[in-house]
């Protein structure tokens, strides 16, 4: 991983709400390619954080760079040059399979002619070409899920972000998703992923685990686990856990 660029580059990254400090000096890099796993209990400022990653929202101070743009300069290119997937919302119900891609794929700005290609590659790779014009609200919650994934990088972002994508879905799907993460990962697309499941932090490259807004712990799976003498990550989150003021 050393040999590879920074991606997002993050220090002393604070955004406070007033007098509450949600994300509280968090300084961090992400290479090219990595999959990079951001932890932490609820309250803890991973979704503040994200939404400043994603250009959605202003940092209060520090300096932030994502795909090589300015968090408080440049906030629309690094939107044109991410993805986005949440579990709460991704695709619309209301909509089929063919029209989420379209629309998603006329969002991101590309031409008819690459989305007609690529919108075909897709539903071949996915074996949903029968299907392709049923509404999302009938199609299964795990091709559901793997579907949104699939669109928040049609466009070929540098950088995914992934908030709680595989809450709800069962562990064949889940491990099936991660499937398609290691693959986008492997063509160069950088993986920012957020999972309430500890199984799931094993397979990241490298893991930031945020307590009371900041960066408890940051560094590969085995590595904290040698450091906090467990076996398992659901043994470091919980120990980090335990000492949140917030608990």
């Amino acid at each position: 991983m050393e040999s590879k660029e920074n991606i997002i580059v993050v220090k002393d990254l604070v955004k406070k709400f007033g007098n509450f400090v949600a994300n509280d000096h968090l300084s961090f890099e992400v290479k090219r390619g990595e999959i990079f796993g951001f932890l932490g209990a609820n309250g803890a400022g991973k979704t503040t954080a994200i939404r400043i990653l994603c250009g959605l929202s202003f940092p209060t101070s520090g300096e932030i760079s994502v795909a090589g743009y300015d968090a408080y300069k440049e906030r629309e290119a690094i939107k044109r040059n991410i993805g986005y997937m949440s579990q709460k919302f991704s695709l619309y119900d209301d909509l089929t399979i063919s029209e989420n891609i379209k629309f998603y794929a006329g969002i991101y700005g590309l031409a008819p002619k690459i989305i007609k290609s690529r919108t075909a590659e897709l539903l071949s790779r996915m074996g949903l070409e029968d299907i392709h014009n049923r509404l999302i609200r009938d199609v299964p919650l795990g091709w559901k899920q793997k579907l949104a994934f699939s669109v928040a990088i049609f466009h070929n972002p540098s950088i995914v972000f992934l908030d709680e994508p595989t809450g709800g879905v069962d562990p064949i799907t889940r491990r099936q998703f991660w499937e398609l993460i290691n693959e986008a990962a492997a063509a160069g697309i950088t993986v920012f992923v957020t999972t309430h499941y500890m199984d799931e932090a094993e397979y990241c490259d490298r893991v930031s685990i945020m307590v009371d807004g900041k960066i408890a712990a940051l560094d590969t799976p085995e590595q904290l686990k040698k450091i906090y003498k467990t076996k398992e990550m659901n043994g470091v989150f919980l120990t980090l856990a335990r000492g949140a003021k917030n608990n």
